[in-house]
């Protein structure tokens, strides 16, 4: 498993922006970037710098994923019928990180990579360790026993700041059904994400 070496919310201030949405976001206290240059003041940026910063917001907010992962995603996307970025974000909300993360399983990508890692998570009644695992519409995603008494799960399930998308359908506290991909007006990002613009990054 990749681990995310260092702290979390410095891409939020880098950014300048709160990609999770959450209240303890620094940006939420300083707007400007972490380090001793974060205050300096920003000059106009160019397109290339304009695509990878949206690359990197898209790929940090998926838990900051390796970038063999993302751009093997994005191939894939390319692969694919229809608007390749459109693509990429049905194949990121597929992962069973993500798919955790939207049924409120955990209360950030980061811990629901690591309940997948651990074991926790079951896939039509099997379990599965793979974070990157893609699921299926129809797919039934149940939380293990074990799991369902961890503080982390029962914080999740009471954040007032998410709510759980309607391509991901409960059944109780413990089980969700995958219902379909989702197009990216769907998908509940607290920030604007352009995928078009990570599309313009890679096919330069």
């Amino acid at each position: 498993m990749s681990k995310r070496s260092s702290a979390k919310h410095k891409l939020d201030r880098r950014m300048g922006e709160n990609i999770w949405g959450r209240p303890k976001s620094p940006v939420n206290k300083r707007e400007y970037g972490p380090g001793q240059h974060g205050q300096r003041r920003k000059g106009k940026m160019s397109d290339y710098g304009i695509q990878l910063r949206a690359k990197q917001k898209l790929k940090g907010y998926y838990g900051d994923i390796t970038e063999k992962q993302f751009k093997k995603n994005y191939i894939e996307a390319a692969r694919m019928k229809g608007d390749t970025g459109q693509n990429l974000v049905g194949l990121l909300e597929r992962r069973l990180d993500a798919v955790v993360y939207r049924a409120k399983f955990a209360p950030t990508i980061f811990s629901a990579r690591q309940i997948v890692s651990h074991g926790h998570i079951y896939v039509n009644g099997v379990k599965c360790n793979i974070a990157s695992r893609l699921v299926k519409p129809g797919d039934e995603i149940t939380l293990g026993k074990k799991a369902q008494e961890m503080a982390l799960v029962l914080e999740a399930q009471s954040l007032p700041e998410r709510d759980i998308p309607d391509y991901v359908s409960p059944d109780g506290a413990a089980k969700v059904t995958y219902v379909r991909v989702p197009t990216l007006d769907e998908v509940p990002y607290p920030v604007k994400m352009e995928p078009n613009l990570v599309v313009e990054f890679y096919s330069r």
